[in-house]
C-alpha cells in the first residue's frame, strides 16, 4: 500500500509552483495538481534517462504509441490503431489546436458551464466566438447536481464548429453516462459539429465509476471525435507536459498534425519515456491505492461540510480530485476566493474564472494528505463562522 499521508517538501522548489504562489503563511489548495510523489516506475524511468547523460531530442516511437492504444483497449476494450495517436504538449494545447484548425470566426466553440477556466481562453486566443451551454444547477439539501437542458443544447451546439467535452468535468466532477454521450453525440453529428472530448481525469475514478469514452461508443460516432488523454493528472506529472490525442479519422488527424507541426509542439523526451511508463500498467497498483485515498478524501469532505458548514452546498464528485463549493447561501459578501485568502489563509480556485455562473463559488483540491485537507477544511470553517 502506498502512504498517501506522507507528503514531499513542495516549498524547498525555487520555480513558481502551487506552493511558492502565495505567501508561506496560504495553505494552496487551488492549482490542479496533486501534492503526493509521483509513482515509482515512472521516477525510476526518469533517473535512468537522466544518468544515462544524453538528452538530446527524441520524438514518439511507434512504441509509445502502441503503449497508449494498449491502454485504451486494456480499459475500455477500444480498438484503437497505433497511427490514430498524436503526441501533443498537453491538453490545453490540444484542444488549441483543434479549434485553430476546426473552429472559425462564423463557427467558434461550445462549452458546457461552468467549465474549466482554460476553456474560456481559446475565444480570447484566437478570436472566435465562445457559445456558453449553461448545466442547469439541482439543489437537494446541501448536495449539488447539475444536469443537461438539452433545448439549450442543441440550440447552442449547431452555432459551433467544435463542442469541446470536459468528461470527467472539471470542476463539478461529473462522469456523463452512456445515455447522455450518445444523445450529445447524435446532435453534435446532425449538426456537423465536431466534438472535442477532454478526458483528462478519465482514470481519475473514485467510489468504484465507471467511464467511457465518447468515440468508444461507435464506429460512427469514433469518426466525428478527437479524443485528448494524458497521464499528468491521473500519476501527477502535469509539469512533463505530454498528452495525447487519438484522432482515428484520417482526414480530421492529418489536417490535426498539420496544425501541430506548424506551430513546432515538440513534447520533451523526458515526458515521453513518462508516459510511456505510466500507461504501461506498471503504476496501476499505485493508482489503486491512489483512488482509495481520493475516494475517502472525498467522503471525509463531504461530511466535514455537511456537520460544519451546513450553509454551503458542495458537489460530490464522481471522478477528479476536485469539488466545487458554493457560498451564495452564506454570510459571505463577494468572492468567496478573496475570503479565504485574507481570512483562513487559504488558496482556492476562483468560482468566476470557470463561467459566470461560478460567481459566489470556489474549486477546492482535495488531492494532499488528510491532515492538509483537514487543516484547510478547519480553517475555511473558522473564517466562515467569525463573519
Amino acid at each position: 500500500m502506498t502512504n498517501f499521508d506522507l507528503l514531499p517538501d513542495r516549498r524547498k522548489n525555487i520555480m513558481f509552483t502551487k506552493w511558492t504562489a502565495y505567501p508561506q503563511d496560504v495553505l494552496p489548495m487551488w492549482v490542479a495538481d496533486m501534492d503526493f510523489s509521483a509513482p515509482k516506475p515512472i521516477l525510476v524511468t526518469l533517473q535512468k534517462q537522466i544518468e544515462h547523460g544524453v538528452l538530446g531530442y527524441e520524438m514518439p516511437a511507434q512504441t509509445l504509441k502502441e503503449t497508449v492504444a494498449a491502454r485504451m483497449d486494456a480499459l475500455y476494450a477500444w480498438k484503437v490503431k497505433p497511427e490514430a495517436v498524436v503526441a501533443v504538449t498537453g491538453i490545453v494545447s490540444g484542444f488549441s489546436v483543434a479549434a485553430r484548425a476546426f473552429a472559425s470566426p462564423k463557427k467558434g466553440i461550445a462549452i458546457q458551464t461552468p467549465v474549466y477556466n482554460e476553456f474560456h481562453e481559446v475565444k480570447n486566443n484566437l478570436g472566435i466566438p465562445q457559445i456558453d451551454i449553461p448545466l442547469t444547477k439541482k439543489i437537494n439539501d446541501n448536495i449539488l447536481s447539475y444536469e443537461i437542458d438539452w433545448d439549450v443544447f442543441e440550440k447552442q451546439v449547431k452555432q459551433a464548429g467544435i463542442f469541446l467535452l470536459c468528461n470527467p468535468h472539471n470542476p463539478l466532477g461529473i462522469i456523463f453516462n452512456k445515455a447522455e454521450l450518445m444523445r450529445m453525440a447524435e446532435i453534435c453529428i446532425r449538426h456537423k459539429t465536431l466534438i472535442v472530448s477532454d478526458e483528462i481525469h478519465s482514470e481519475l475514478l473514485l467510489g468504484g465509476n465507471k467511464f467511457t469514452p465518447i468515440a468508444k461508443l461507435s464506429r460512427e460516432i469514433e469518426k466525428h471525435v478527437i479524443t485528448l488523454i494524458a497521464p499528468s493528472k491521473t500519476f501527477n506529472i502535469p509539469g512533463l507536459f505530454c498528452g495525447f490525442a487519438i484522432i482515428p479519422n484520417k482526414a480530421l488527424r492529418e489536417r490535426y498534425e498539420a496544425e501541430v507541426n506548424k506551430l513546432r509542439l515538440h513534447v520533451s523526451s523526458l515526458g515521453l519515456h513518462a508516459a510511456n511508463t505510466a500507461f504501461s500498467g506498471k503504476c496501476d497498483l499505485w493508482l489503486r491505492d491512489l483512488k482509495k485515498y481520493l475516494t475517502d478524501n472525498r467522503d471525509f469532505l463531504t461530511g466535514y461540510v455537511t456537520e460544519h458548514m451546513p450553509a454551503v452546498r458542495l458537489t460530490i464528485p464522481d471522478a477528479t480530485y476536485l469539488v466545487w463549493l458554493d457560498f451564495t447561501q452564506t454570510d459571505i459578501h463577494g468572492s468567496p476566493y478573496e475570503f479565504f485568502l485574507k481570512n483562513a489563509k487559504v488558496a482556492v480556485s476562483e468560482g468566476k474564472i470557470f463561467g459566470k455562473a461560478g460567481a459566489g463559488h470556489i474549486r477546492l483540491n482535495f488531492g494532499t494528505s488528510r491532515a492538509l485537507l483537514k487543516r484547510g477544511l478547519d480553517r475555511l470553517n473558522k473564517a466562515l463562522h467569525s463573519i
